[in-house]
């Protein structure tokens, strides 16, 4: 027993070792828990693997997964307002997404990265001038949380504080969590490819942790992540006529 405590407390010393730390300006938010971000310096500093295509370039646009916690999900129109890209809304989602929005659009925040997930976005914690930005979430009332095997106590604590005031999405008596509500709701959400459900280090060709699968301009929610997924990860789809310019229902000189 006394091996397996030391080889926990191994573990998780060379988790807290390996999370990459740096600060970048919010430049979108998606929803209550995913964020776009622009580093200067991107890349390598920016805690992507040495041979991510983003190393060495002056910017970089990188997704954010707020670690531990789960909003409720924002709706958009897919191709005609039809699935599979289309994505029906959750109660709450929108004003999870403004209470993001209020605490960290147009700022600087510090950044602490955890790991990639299957979807491409780094998943991380953000702070604001000293304020846990997840577990802020949480003590709001706009997400849920949703540590590992719900082990992160503190955030268990703030959640149930919540629920006892009660605060945002709480106030409903029994709101229904994102990852009930995205079962209850399959034909709207588009299932990630294969090659995306693979780990990083199983691809040969090391690509861009910050791309995901998005492949039309319905499912772009800011003008931010449109360009980027053009730009950098090659979606060409995006720009239907040609002219450099990705999603013009988004990008057009009246959307900048």
């Amino acid at each position: 027993m006394r091996a397996w405590m030391l080889f926990l407390l191994l573990v998780c010393t060379l988790n807290i070792a390996h999370a990459k730390e740096f600060t970048a300006k919010v430049i979108a938010v998606l929803d209550g828990d995913t964020v776009l971000v622009l580093r200067e310096g991107g890349g390598a500093a920016a805690g992507h693997p040495p041979a991510s295509p983003l190393r060495g370039r002056r910017h970089g646009v990188i997704k954010i997964r707020l670690a531990e916690i789960d909003a409720p999900e924002v709706g958009h129109a897919g191709l005609g307002g039809q699935p599979p890209n289309s994505q029906k809304a959750q109660t709450f989602g929108e004003t999870s997404k403004r209470s993001l929005s209020d605490m960290v659009l147009g700022k600087q925040v510090q950044i602490a990265s955890q790991t990639v997930d299957k979807y491409g976005r780094m998943v991380a914690h953000l702070s604001v001038n000293g304020l846990d930005v997840n577990a802020e979430q949480i003590r709001r009332g706009m997400a849920w949380e949703y540590s590992n095997f719900h082990s992160n106590h503190a955030l268990i604590a703030l959640q149930e504080e919540a629920k006892k005031a009660p605060r945002g999405l709480w106030a409903q008596g029994n709101p229904t969590p994102p990852w009930a509500w995205r079962k209850q709701h399959p034909s709207t959400f588009s299932a990630p490819s294969k090659a995306a459900a693979l780990p990083v280090a199983a691809h040969t060709t090391s690509p861009d942790p910050t791309c995901g699968n998005k492949k039309h301009c319905s499912e772009m929610v800011a003008c931010a992540e449109a360009k980027h997924d053009f730009s950098q990860c090659g979606v060409k789809a995006l720009d239907g006529d040609r002219d450099g310019t990705p999603c013009e229902n988004l990008c057009g000189d009246k959307k900048q």
